[in-house]
């Protein structure tokens, strides 16, 4: 994970010279600067104007080394992204904001209903400000992130040859938690930024928020609408509670996938393969009784990953995935606005570039949790599922997501529109055929040519 490297410099901490809480200090003498504290307490309001005095700086220190269940301080992480947010204006939602969104989502779920076999997936609908996106969202992040965090900390005491173990007890402790508090900090900027740039609550693909709950940012809308001259609030709004009405159309009418999309990603985190050969040889240069030595051996890479061949599998399984997801999306919000907003060719347009070339808000997950999750084949597989209703129908479209093992590969999106294309629509099966084939499926082999 980018930035892990960075827990080195805390280790030569407590040597460091000159204590902070004296007054009248020079600003510009600052004995965090060019360690992860500097930046971390800058986040918390500290250096803007001087050194922070001491009792700020203990109860800031306290929040990010407290015990905690898990590798990561979800309530500092919280605070410190709620902060970030706060830097750019964040204004609590009006109660006719709140009336446009429900509205919207109302109008959105009439439209889809003739798009799809899928019934709606929205039981409740929400507009949210940043810092409600952040609380909001935080139980899936904690699902994503724990695992990345959890694996730097223990293959950093893997890797620790046995005799320092004995020796560097104490250290392990410390930087288990200095870990832990410096993912604490990098994660919370990061859910700061992302809150600026995120729509809604399923806005980079992923199920972040509470099932069942349709949620857009009005804030951020706005924002976006602003970059449309051509296209009225009223169809923005309206464009992006139909694609998060979609989306929850796909994750309730789908049970599976939701699970699948999260827990794969969690385990590319998990698994992130750590050298650990060369950790310990660095580790064995170390001098425990240099302040400074473990610091710098942290700081040179020691914390480098390198995706596995398994992980590099697994990770083109989760992008083909994104992208059946987002073009699924892009299809159905297509046919439900193809004769009914003519600025919807234009939106479209928009959404497609943000998530395929990757905007700010992808680039912070990357940072987050170690992985792009840019849907780069979107095209292609809003392709492939409009030829598949044009030759088959709707229910045949659909019906691909009734297993994972029925869904498109990436060598079906190099052809989209080939995909099953010599296979027979459910309509035109015997009931016994149909029966046969589901069968087969969920005993666990593949479906036949054909079926």
């Amino acid at each position: 994970m980018p930035g892990l490297g960075a827990v080195g410099t805390v280790a030569g901490m407590s040597d460091t010279p000159g204590g902070p809480g004296s007054s009248g200090r020079d600003p510009d003498d600052n004995p965090f600067k060019g360690t992860p504290f500097e930046q971390i307490f800058s986040q918390m309001g500290g250096f803007a104007g001087g050194m922070p005095d001491l009792n700020a700086l203990m109860a800031q220190m306290q929040s990010l080394f407290a015990p905690n269940d898990g590798p990561v301080n979800w309530e500092t992480v919280t605070n410190l992204a709620r902060r970030a947010a706060a830097q750019e204006p964040d204004p609590t939602v009006t109660t006719a904001q709140s009336a446009a969104v429900a509205d919207a989502v109302r109008l959105a779920d009439h439209w889809l209903d003739t798009t799809t076999e899928f019934p709606s997936g929205v039981t409740t609908t929400a507009a949210w400000s940043r810092a409600e996106w952040i609380v909001e969202t935080v139980p899936v992040w904690k699902v994503l992130v724990e695992p990345i965090a959890g694996s730097a900390t223990q293959a950093l005491g893997q890797a620790m040859p046995e005799e320092m173990r004995q020796l560097a007890g104490p250290l392990m402790a410390m930087l288990g938690k200095a870990s832990g508090a410096m993912v604490a900090s990098q994660v919370g900027s990061g859910l700061g930024a992302l809150a600026g740039d995120v729509l809604s609550a399923s806005d980079i693909g992923l199920p972040l928020g509470p099932i069942g709950r349709a949620a857009l940012l009005p804030t951020n809308v706005a924002a976006f609408a602003a970059e449309l001259p051509d296209v009225t609030a009223d169809d923005v709004l309206l464009y992006l509670a139909l694609r998060e009405a979609a989306h929850q159309r796909l994750f309730a009418g789908v049970p599976w996938l939701r699970d699948h999309l999260i827990g794969a990603v969690a385990e590319y985190g998990a698994g992130m393969d750590f050298d650990t050969s060369g950790m310990e040889t660095k580790l064995r240069e170390v001098d425990l009784s240099d302040p400074t030595a473990m610091q710098d051996a942290l700081a040179g890479g020691l914390f480098d990953p390198e995706p596995s061949p398994a992980q590099k599998a697994a990770l083109e399984k989760l992008e083909v995935t994104l992208a059946l997801v987002e073009g699924w999306v892009d299809e159905v919000v297509g046919q439900a606005t193809a004769e009914r907003m003519p600025a919807a060719a234009k939106l479209q347009e928009t959404v497609r570039r943000r998530r395929a070339a990757g905007g700010p808000a992808e680039q912070t997950f990357a940072t987050l949790v170690g992985l792009e999750l840019r849907p780069r084949r979107l095209r292609d597989a809003s392709t492939l599922w409009g030829s598949l209703r044009t030759r088959q129908g709707t229910e045949a479209r659909d019906g691909v997501w009734m297993s994972p093992h029925l869904l498109p590969t990436a060598a079906d999106l190099d052809d989209p529109l080939g995909f099953r294309e010599d296979s027979v629509a459910p309509g035109e099966l015997s009931e016994d055929e149909f029966d046969a084939g589901l069968r087969e499926l969920l005993d666990g082999g593949d479906p036949r040519p054909g079926e």
